[in-house]
C-alpha cells in the first residue's frame, strides 16, 4: 500500500480552490467524510457545496436520521404518502432513509467511479434493536443491499460479537460493509481477519467488494478522563486527553501489519482492497481540547475522517495538515501501560463504550419511529396543500446550518 502523494500547497483555500480537505486526501491520503444526511442539504445544495470543498462520502446513523427527520419539514409530503398507503412508523422510517441514502449515492457515484471505487460511498445502518443478533442482522443488511441496489452504498453492522460473524458473511456475499461502534484495537482485528475471511470465500475478482472499519475516538477519552478525575492524583490527571488518540494509533500499527504480508499480498492481487479504519465520533467533547484535535493527530494514508459540518469547518479553517499518525507509537502504548497501574480497565471500558454506544442508537431510533408514528396520525388528517413549503424549507435549512 502506498502514500498517495502530490507537491499541493497545504494552505487554506488557495487561488485553485484548493481546501484543507482537499489537501488532507492529496497529501496524506486520508478521505474526509460528512457525518450527516439530511433531505434539506440534498436538495438546497448544502451537500454538494461539501463536495466541492473536498468531500468524499457521507455516514449515517440512527441518531443523525432522528435529527433530521425531527427538525424539518422536508419528510412530510413523503410521510403523507406513507400515511395514505397505510404503513406503519417503521415502514415509513425505513422509506424515508432509502430515499435519503439513494439520493445521496447518485450524488456520489461521480466520485466513486473516479476514485476507482475506493470513495462516494454512503452509509446506512441495519436496524439498532439488532446489534446481538446475527442472523437477523443479515436478513435486514441483505434487504438494504437489494433495495438500495447501488455500489457505493455501504450497509453499516455494529461491531459486536454478532457483527463479527455478519461482517464475514456480507463480505463472502460481495456486499460491501461500514462496520461501525469499535472501540477496542481487540475487536478491530476480530473485524478485520472476518474482512480477510470473507474475501478468502470470494471467487475471482475482488474489486468490488469495500469495507471500513469504524473506530469510535472521542467517547474513549469522554470514558477514561472520567476515570481519571475520579482519582484525581497527579498522575492520573496528566493522562486525560491522551488514551482515544493512542487507541486509534495503535489500531492503525495493527491494520499495517494485517495489511501486507503473504496472505494479503494474495487478495490485492485478485484486487482486493484494503478495510480502511475510519475515525469516528472526532469531534471534541472536552472544550479544553482543540476542536481539530482528533483529526490533526490522526492523518494518515490508507484511513478515513469521518467529521460533523463542525468540526470540518475547523479543520478547513485551522486545521494541522501533517502525518501524524505513526508518530509516537510506543508513547501510545505507554499511555496505556500507565492506565493499568491505576487499576483502569480498558476491557471493562470498552466494553461500556460498546453497551452505551448500542442503547444511545436503539433509543435514537425508538423515538424517532414515536415522532414518526405521532406525525402519520396528524397527516392522515390534513391536507398535502399545508404541506413541504419551500418558504419553510429555505428559512429551516439557514438556521440549522
Amino acid at each position: 500500500m502506498g502514500n498517495n502523494t502530490t507537491g499541493e500547497s497545504s494552505h487554506h483555500d488557495t487561488g485553485n480552490n484548493t481546501t484543507r480537505l482537499h489537501t488532507l486526501h492529496q497529501q496524506h491520503n486520508q478521505s474526509p467524510w460528512l457525518d450527516n444526511i439530511r433531505r434539506d442539504w440534498l436538495h438546497d445544495g448544502e451537500i454538494q457545496a461539501w463536495l466541492d470543498k473536498g468531500v468524499r462520502g457521507i455516514t449515517s446513523n440512527p441518531t443523525i436520521f432522528k435529527q433530521a427527520i425531527s427538525s424539518v419539514d422536508t419528510y412530510d409530503v413523503q410521510l403523507q404518502e406513507c400515511a395514505v398507503n397505510g404503513l406503519d412508523a417503521e415502514q415509513t422510517y425505513w422509506r424515508a432513509v432509502e430515499t435519503d441514502i439513494a439520493q445521496a449515492s447518485e450524488l456520489l457515484a461521480k466520485l466513486y467511479h473516479e476514485s476507482n471505487k475506493v470513495d462516494g460511498f454512503v452509509s446506512v445502518e441495519v436496524s439498532p434493536s439488532l446489534a446481538y443478533d446475527t442472523e437477523n442482522t443479515l436478513e435486514n443488511a441483505r434487504e438494504l443491499h437489494q433495495r438500495l441496489n447501488a455500489p457505493n452504498v455501504y450497509i453499516k453492522i455494529p461491531g459486536t460479537e454478532a457483527g463479527v460473524t455478519a461482517t464475514r458473511v456480507m463480505i463472502a456475499e460481495r456486499r460491501s460493509v461500514n462496520v461501525t461502534l469499535l472501540f477496542s484495537v481487540e475487536r478491530y482485528m476480530e473485524i478485520a481477519e472476518a474482512y480477510l475471511a470473507g474475501l478468502e470465500q470470494v471467487d475471482g475478482d475482488l474489486s468490488s467488494v469495500s469495507s471500513v472499519a469504524s473506530l469510535f475516538v472521542s467517547r474513549v477519552d469522554t470514558e477514561i478522563d472520567r476515570h481519571l478525575e475520579i482519582i484525581g492524583t497527579r498522575e492520573a490527571l496528566a493522562l486525560r486527553g491522551l488514551a482515544a488518540v493512542a487507541n486509534a494509533k495503535i489500531a492503525y500499527a495493527a491494520f499495517k501489519a494485517i495489511h501486507s504480508g503473504v496472505r494479503w499480498e494474495a487478495l490485492e492481487a485478485r484486487g482486493a482492497k484494503p478495510q480502511r479504519l475510519l475515525w469516528a465520533s472526532t469531534s471534541t467533547k472536552n472544550h479544553a481540547y482543540t476542536d481539530t484535535m482528533y483529526v490533526d493527530e490522526l492523518i494518515g494514508p490508507h484511513t478515513v475522517n469521518t467529521m460533523a459540518i463542525s468540526t470540518l469547518n475547523a479543520f478547513n479553517d485551522h486545521g494541522t495538515n501533517e502525518h501524524t499518525l505513526t508518530l509516537e507509537l510506543e508513547k501510545a502504548y505507554h499511555v496505556f501501560e500507565k492506565l493499568a497501574k491505576l487499576d483502569i480497565e480498558m476491557n471493562d471500558v470498552k466494553s461500556k463504550l460498546e453497551t452505551d454506544g448500542i442503547k444511545l442508537f436503539q433509543t435514537s431510533f425508538e423515538q424517532l419511529i414515536d415522532v414518526i408514528d405521532f406525525k402519520l396520525s396528524q397527516l392522515r388528517n390534513t391536507s398535502l396543500s399545508h404541506l413541504g413549503r419551500p418558504a419553510t424549507h429555505q428559512t429551516i435549512s439557514h438556521q440549522t446550518r
